[in-house]
């Protein structure tokens, strides 16, 4: 037997044959044939949680009842899998149907509608309701809004863990955590405390929110300005500074109103709270400066390009005559591109004569 052949296992799903490495899971292998699976506890780079139940296929055979997680089974050689089959899709009901006992249906306000995962996968498999009696949820209308950029609502929260997971394994700051148990579970930073508080050690970088996949978890923005169906995307890289975030602008009506993270090289679908929060808030502020300011006799009054930069090559020619070059220092701004940031350098040092470079994205 070749290494090759060692190393890899045939496996059969909804009647296409597949060849996979060991160790592969049943989600990674059905992606590899274009085969898409609903999934709500799911995260990329995260170790598989399973505890959705929506991911569920049958295999033939197999142990578990044969209806086990594609995020957590492992391919096995000869497995013969299906992933739409009666039971499964009836399993996929039964779990819908069970979230929504226990989940508050404020759709058409919720900042999420268009957006969150549960919603589409009931419309998907027929669940416009639950069957069994609505639960008691412990922390209805206890919605937690004292961060300045999100609010958390426990009321809609299907424990999936993704806001956890994705602040212990993917951001590294593990503030959430599972509190209580039973009916009484619910999300929440250590000892209960708000999630705007210091104390919390949330950096509000908002990758919690991103993940969330119903309206737990929302930003106030959205909240307030748009609908997922309501926006156009736009791929760009933040400004903020060099390490080159990818993310969506979100466009409504000609106008910058929200950011989602993008899947780029540098950031891998993560951003800080600048990325998320405040990179575009300035685009249409009142207040932005959009021509250059010149103080004449104590007051700003907007000049051209030409007056502004005639102006500044005048003042730092004087004060290299009079003082010399070291006597001038350069800060170039975080949210300029490496390539600016070069030329800005190479002006300090060949132009100007000096080595006083630096930049606030340095530390």
């Amino acid at each position: 037997m070749n290494e090759k052949t060692g190393n890899t296992i045939k496996l059969t799903i909804d009647g296409r044959s597949c060849e996979v490495e060991r160790g592969t899971k049943l989600m990674q292998a059905c992606e590899s044939l274009g085969i898409e699976l609903p999934t709500l506890c799911y995260l990329k780079g995260v170790a598989p949680d399973g505890s959705c139940r929506m991911c569920v296929v049958e295999v033939e055979g197999g142990r578990k009842g044969g209806l086990p997680t594609a995020c957590t089974e492992e391919c096995a050689e000869g497995m013969v899998v299906h992933t739409r089959s009666e039971r499964v899709v009836e399993a996929r009901r039964f779990v819908l149907d069970l979230l929504l006992s226990n989940h508050v249906q404020t759709c058409f306000s919720c900042a999420r509608n268009g957006s969150c995962k549960l919603q589409d996968y009931c419309l998907e498999y027929g669940v416009e309701k639950s069957s069994y009696p609505v639960g008691k949820h412990p922390h209805l209308g206890l919605a937690d809004d004292s961060n300045p950029f999100y609010e958390f609502n426990p009321e809609k929260c299907i424990m999936c863990r993704r806001c956890a997971r994705t602040c212990a394994e993917l951001q590294g700051r593990e503030v959430l955590s599972i509190s209580q148990r039973g009916a009484q579970t619910f999300v929440s930073p250590a000892y209960d405390l708000p999630r705007g508080e210091e104390a919390s050690r949330c950096e509000s970088c908002g990758n919690c929110v991103s993940n969330c996949p119903t309206g737990a978890l929302s930003s106030k923005d959205q909240k307030k300005h748009y609908r997922a169906y309501e926006v156009s995307k736009t791929r760009t890289t933040c400004p903020h500074c060099a390490v080159g975030c990818q993310f969506d602008l979100l466009v409504k009506n000609g106008r910058v109103v929200g950011v989602d993270p993008a899947d780029g090289p540098t950031n891998g679908g993560l951003l800080c709270v600048k990325g998320k929060f405040g990179s575009y808030k300035f685009i249409h502020a009142s207040d932005r400066l959009k021509k250059p300011l010149i103080k004449r006799e104590g007051k700003f009054e907007e000049a051209s390009w030409d007056e502004a930069l005639d102006l500044v090559a005048e003042k730092l020619s004087l004060i290299k005559k009079e003082h010399g070059a070291d006597a001038i220092a350069g800060f170039s701004c975080s949210r300029s591109p490496n390539e600016d940031n070069y030329l800005f350098q190479k002006m300090m040092r060949a132009a100007v004569g000096t080595n006083n470079v630096d930049n606030c994205a340095r530390v």
